[in-house]
């Protein structure tokens, strides 16, 4: 029982850091442009695609075609901003919700046309087996995607606090007029926010492609529960997004253990909306 509980804890870390860089590319987003982006699910499954192509077609492996994916992302969020999200900045809410909502479905079913519903996985990448600690098994493409979260998140997180840009951006996340009083331009803030945020994801998806299935709508779930977190966290926090990454994969895989896998995800948003009730600005929102 206690190596069955240690092993489920360890799970649920691995994961977290998983879910928690998902959710800071998405609460950067959110911070800065205060806009609900429903697409950056599905920029994690282009992500993914991404490094099964690089994979399957040149043979070069997720764990080197991550710098390509990050590229990749990056200037497609820009583009996207660019030509999509930037035309309704300054329309009202709903207006912002239904473009970013049908790009995600937009994304979704243009993936299903060029690479059918079917699910892939990456056969043999150079990421596999386990590690034995004391009975505790690890997942080697699991920890090494944990570490490679945890560094990516600690370099957005000393970029935005350490760097000119990076203070721009928090600057126009507290104070938009304030910002363009200072002269910052926040129209570029934006275009980069969002192609940073979409970058992320594909730093993500290139981990996850180690090790999970790959298909045109893997990004639903995953969105979904970047969203949970990123309101768990408080919406534009990236320290509150990396604790509840970590916390949701915690209470995702105990709640599995204690009662049923089948509910792991309903504990999850259980748990969610009791915390919101509790704290609607959440745990380290302001």
């Amino acid at each position: 029982m206690p190596e069955q509980l240690m092993q489920q804890i360890v799970n649920g870390l691995l994961i977290g850091f998983m879910y928690a860089l998902i959710a800071i590319g998405l609460t950067l987003i959110w911070g800065v442009m205060n806009i609900v982006n429903f697409a950056h699910g599905d920029f994690l499954m282009v992500g993914m695609f991404t490094s099964f192509w690089l994979y399957t077609l040149y043979g070069i492996d997720p764990l080197f075609s991550i710098p390509i994916c990050t590229l990749l992302l990056f200037v497609m969020g820009l583009l996207i901003y660019r030509f999509i999200v930037s035309k309704v900045m300054s329309g009202p809410m709903l207006a912002q919700l239904v473009v970013t909502f049908g790009l995600s479905i937009f994304i979704s079913n243009l993936a299903v046309y060029f690479w059918t519903p079917d699910f892939r996985l990456i056969a043999k990448p150079l990421l596999s087996g386990t590690w034995d600690i004391g009975g505790v098994l690890l997942s080697i493409p699991k920890t090494v995607a944990s570490i490679g979260s945890i560094v990516t998140s600690l370099f957005v997180f000393l970029f935005l606090k350490k760097t000119k840009t990076g203070k721009a951006i928090l600057a126009t996340e507290m104070d938009r007029e304030a910002a363009l009083l200072m002269g910052i331009n926040t129209e570029r803030i934006n275009s980069l926010s969002f192609g940073i945020g979409a970058a992320l994801v594909g730093i993500a998806g290139g981990f996850l492609s180690t090790y999970y299935y790959i298909y045109p709508q893997v990004g639903g779930l995953f969105g979904l529960i970047a969203f949970s977190i990123v309101a768990l966290g408080g919406f534009g926090s990236i320290e509150g997004a990396f604790i509840a990454g970590i916390l949701v994969g915690l209470v995702q895989t105990l709640g599995g253990f204690f009662f049923d896998p089948a509910y792991k995800y309903a504990i999850v948003f259980m748990i969610y909306l009791i915390t919101v009730w509790i704290r609607p600005q959440g745990l380290l929102g302001w």
